[in-house]
């Protein structure tokens, strides 16, 4: 089959919504984006285990404690299927770990800022994977196979981590008056950063119209902002907690909330690496990697010894 009808068969397959798999003809830009994507994804897995795992040891309770231990290893869990994913499309993972520890590939901004109370552990759940979960549910239909198989188990799993995110702020907002306020400086913290997970506005984003075209992502960034802003302030009216928006009202034509202006500035420089906490969690990434090389050479070497 030559060239040209390839790539007319693979768009064929694209409109009536079949899935692509590692065997199949692709198109090199499309892998190119999927490896993109799903590197990115599963970095901001791994990544996303630093703002919760400093809160282990100080949690308020064992079954806290327990919880939060439970919902980090879901996270490295995520990061090694969605790794396991890029694999299939011929990129090493020693590869993607070293374009994310030289700077070449990216994570989520949001895990660039510090969680400084115990409630952030209820704001990172609540906002920070309700998010998470708006962004990749979508993704359970994506074009790809072996993506769309692995955010099944994902978003189920992230679910769970919301709702217990948001069980955290529910205790301390019907706790005392220093409680709930702890609860609310943390959604003053983390509520700006959740509505940058989502990306650039689509006018500004590079690859989101290309995405979508091949049916990898499902809907644009302005709109999946859209739909968490209209389901998370119902919540937090539930919680008795303010959304830092002055702004934010009801609109009746749109059948949504309108909100105040993102700080893209602020976003941008945390994408180009001058967040908060950049320098640190890549810092702690790379001694992570080091500190586990005799692991690696470990188990090579019983794989060499026993598979002949």
């Amino acid at each position: 089959m030559s060239e040209a009808a390839l790539q007319q068969n693979f768009e064929s397959r694209i409109e009536k919504d079949e899935k692509i798999e590692p065997n199949d003809f692709m198109p090199d830009n499309y892998r190119k984006t999927l490896i993109r994507q799903i590197a990115q994804h599963a970095h901001s897995e791994i990544v996303g285990m630093m703002p919760e795992d400093n809160w282990i040891t100080r949690a308020p309770s064992l079954k806290r404690k327990a919880i939060l231990l439970a919902k980090v290893q879901d996270e490295a869990g995520h990061g090694l299927y969605l790794y396991s994913a890029c694999e299939t499309l011929g990129v090493g993972r020693d590869q993607l770990y070293e374009e994310l520890h030289d700077g070449r590939a990216k994570y989520s901004s949001i895990f660039n800022y510090p969680s400084l109370t115990w409630a952030d552990m209820g704001a990172i759940g609540w906002l920070v994977d309700g998010a998470a979960i708006m962004n990749q549910v979508p993704l359970c239909r994506a074009s790809y196979g072996p993506y769309a198989r692995a955010m099944v188990r994902i978003c189920k799993e992230e679910s769970f981590h919301q709702r217990q995110g948001y069980d955290i702020l529910l205790t301390l907002c019907r706790g005392s008056e220093e409680q709930k306020a702890m609860a609310q400086d943390a959604l003053n913290r983390w509520w700006w950063p959740s509505l940058m997970m989502f990306g650039p506005e689509d006018k500004d984003s590079v690859h989101s119209e290309q995405s979508m075209r091949w049916k990898i992502k499902r809907f644009s960034n302005d709109e999946l902002r859209q739909r968490f802003v209209n389901m998370t302030k119902p919540q937090a009216d539930l919680l008795g907690i303010t959304i830092p928006d002055p702004d934010l009202k009801w609109n009746e034509e749109k059948q949504g909330y309108d909100f105040g202006e993102i700080n893209w500035d602020e976003f941008w420089q945390v994408v180009k690496g001058n967040g908060p906490c950049n320098y640190e969690r890549i810092e702690a990434r790379k001694k992570a990697w080091n500190d586990g090389e005799w692991v690696r050479k470990a188990a090579a070497g019983y794989a060499e010894k026993y598979t002949e």
